[in-house]
């Protein structure tokens, strides 16, 4: 099929109120506030997650989904965040396929995918890992993830848009099937097939995200970006079907307890911790229900955000316009202040280098602060956040330098 671009004129499906205000992307066209709203929100939930991996006085001793925490409020913080990684990628994959429709050809959208993905991977390997760890040791997470998806792209948009929903729903469907399937099984392709789908020892390093379960959800916003270009009201209407439908699927693959996740939900001792099992799915790598009730619930809030106004709504379209900025810059102001304030506490500096390697120094000096804590520290690194992406938003507006689509 052949893509037509899409005017951005006021009347345009792609259009929104902040065309008039320079809310325009790299080729001109219109963005859709809900979008950016979405990823703003996105952000906002990883610098909480993030920020309590450096804060929390049990970040490191204990698991926050565990069902014997008697903690909910720990585990609804820690389960919110499930939100961020489905999201982002799926958006990434709404945003390839916009590309496509504004006109972009398939052969210079496959070589901007690949040379972002080898930038993005390029990036997760260095500056990311320096500013979780302040040292050493390589652990591949969501950036490595988007970027291996995206080399994959580059070479798969060449294919059907609709063949690729397909393989989408069969990545994200059928990859636990693939689980007995060990490594060595593979021979000669063991590395790719532990990044591919092995959570655990690879690469290098510890492979938390292996690409292609991510590759699917990409995939799925990818297959399901046409929807992003209808007029607003009809585009409400299909995305909430579209969550709807997510999450009736989710209550039923959940409720059944057969297939769908590799941790069975179970009667708790009470109502509240059996609700809580129920919606315990598994991240690592992402299960088929896990997919559905996180992109469900954000799918469902999209419309709400596109009409989302105020000092909440335009601080959301800035983190949402900035957001590979806004998310290495976060976690290096987290680590940092975690650095000054556990130093103003006696706490040895020495204890926050190769911190997420070895807390053990972290755990031994007695480090972090209570829930209520994490939330003050999750406030103060959004405070400071938001200035330095405010600024790079209006760099970004008033400038077209190459560069600038890489960040």
């Amino acid at each position: 099929m052949t893509a037509q671009p899409v005017e951005a004129s006021p009347d345009a499906p792609l259009a929104s109120p902040a065309a008039a205000a320079g809310g325009l992307t790299r080729s001109g066209a219109a963005r859709i506030d809900a979008i950016d709203r979405l990823r703003g929100l996105v952000i906002v939930l990883m610098v909480l997650d993030h920020v309590r991996d450096f804060f929390h006085d049990i970040a490191f001793t204990a698991d926050p989904l565990a069902m014997d925490s008697g903690d909910p409020a720990l585990f609804m913080t820690r389960w919110v965040t499930h939100l961020c990684a489905p999201t982002f990628v799926f958006l990434s994959g709404v945003s390839i396929w916009l590309q496509r429709a504004n006109g972009k050809g398939r052969g210079d959208l496959g070589r901007f995918l690949l040379t972002r993905g080898l930038w993005l991977i390029f990036l997760e390997l260095t500056v990311i890992q320096y500013a979780f760890n302040f040292g050493g040791g390589v652990v591949l997470l969501v950036i490595w993830a988007i970027g291996a998806a995206m080399i994959a792209m580059a070479g798969l948009v060449w294919l059907p848009r609709a063949a690729l929903l397909g393989l989408g729903v069969a990545l994200v469907a059928g990859h636990q099937l693939l689980a007995p399937i060990d490594p060595p099984d593979v021979g000669v392709l063991a590395p790719l097939w532990s990044a591919m789908f092995e959570v655990g020892p690879g690469l290098g390093g510890l492979v938390l995200y292996p690409f292609a379960p991510w590759l699917g959800v990409m995939l799925l916003g990818y297959g399901l970006g046409p929807v992003f270009q209808q007029p607003e009201g009809e585009r409400n209407r299909t995305i909430l079907l579209l969550a709807g439908g997510m999450l009736v699927l989710f209550a039923v693959a959940r409720g059944i307890n057969l297939y769908g996740d590799p941790q069975p939900w179970a009667v708790q001792a009470g109502p509240l911790w059996t609700a809580l099992s129920f919606i315990n799915v598994s991240k690592y790598p992402p299960s088929l229900d896990y997919v559905l009730v996180t992109l469900g619930v954000c799918l469902a809030l999209l419309p709400l955000l596109g009409r989302l106004g105020g000092p909440a709504g335009g601080v959301l379209l800035t983190f949402g316009r900035t957001p590979l900025f806004a998310y290495v810059l976060h976690i290096l102001l987290a680590h940092t202040l975690a650095l000054v304030v556990g130093s103003l506490m006696g706490v040895p500096p020495s204890a926050f280098f190769n911190m997420l390697g070895d807390p053990s120094r972290a755990v031994a000096a007695g480090w972090g602060f209570d829930l209520a804590g994490v939330y003050v520290a999750w406030l103060a690194v959004l405070a400071m956040l938001y200035p330095l992406s405010r600024w790079f938003e209006g760099v970004k507006r008033r400038r077209r330098d190459w560069w600038l689509g890489y960040l």
